[in-house]
């Protein structure tokens, strides 16, 4: 059975995380970045993650963080997953990941000129560099921190990197399906697009949202199985 996973980001409220986990999100992200309107603190974080259930992931969201900052999150909530999403270095990327021994996600904000190359480069540095590396985000690129609802063109993607990237920027009900089938990346990642207003997610819109992408997953599935046990044609 094919199956995409999927993260929905910036969850502050624990209506929402029952939510986003009864729909069947597979792992909520926290916003540890004070300028954002989805910032938790970490406190704040682990009170809500006293209601993640098991094989729910807590991802922390962080934004040119120091090592004390992620020690001091990683004390205080469940985290699986560390999600880079500033001007981090490889090496500092790699600094924090090894001495908190947790994996981490680098975020990659494509641009209209970013090339497939680049992005195949840049996914080989960040896993030479270090065994705690596991997978590209790649976003929107704006002049800012954080996504800002919009869709890059996804046509970017080389074919041998979408199984490991984790797509994001600018998706929502309408153009997730699509670009699932397009690209067919590891997992999708969600914020804004499953909002009521900053910060507060609709839960109707998370529940659409993952239809959305197991439709995805059907046509994929669907497609794969044809390939495979093609019609034979008659004598």
């Amino acid at each position: 059975m094919y199956r995409t996973r999927i993260k929905i980001c910036g969850i502050t409220r624990e209506e929402d995380l029952s939510a986003a986990v009864a729909v069947g999100a597979d792992a909520l992200g926290f916003v540890f970045y004070p300028k954002s309107p989805r910032y938790v603190t970490p406190a704040r974080a682990g009170a809500l993650c006293a209601g993640l259930p098991p094989f729910v992931s807590g991802v922390a969201l962080f934004v040119n963080p120091t090592l004390a900052e992620v020690q001091e999150v990683a004390a205080a909530m469940p985290l699986a997953l560390i999600q880079f999403h500033g001007d981090e270095t490889v090496e500092q990327c790699a600094a924090i990941a090894a001495v908190v021994q947790r994996p981490f996600m680098r975020a990659f904000r494509v641009k209209p000129d970013t090339i497939p190359g680049t992005l195949l480069e840049c996914e080989l540095a960040y896993r030479t560099a270090s065994p705690w590396f596991s997978s590209l985000l790649l976003d929107t690129y704006v002049d800012a921190y954080g996504g800002a609802g919009k869709v890059f063109d996804w046509s970017l993607i080389p074919k041998e990197l979408a199984p490991r990237v984790v797509l994001s920027g600018g998706l929502n009900v309408h153009n997730t399906t699509d670009g699932v089938v397009r690209v067919r990346p590891f997992a999708v990642d969600i914020s804004s697009g499953v909002e009521a207003a900053k910060g507060i997610k609709d839960a109707r819109k998370m529940a659409a949202f993952v239809a959305a992408v197991r439709a995805a997953d059907a046509t994929i599935q669907s497609e794969t199985y044809h390939a495979e046990h093609p019609i034979q044609g008659s004598a």
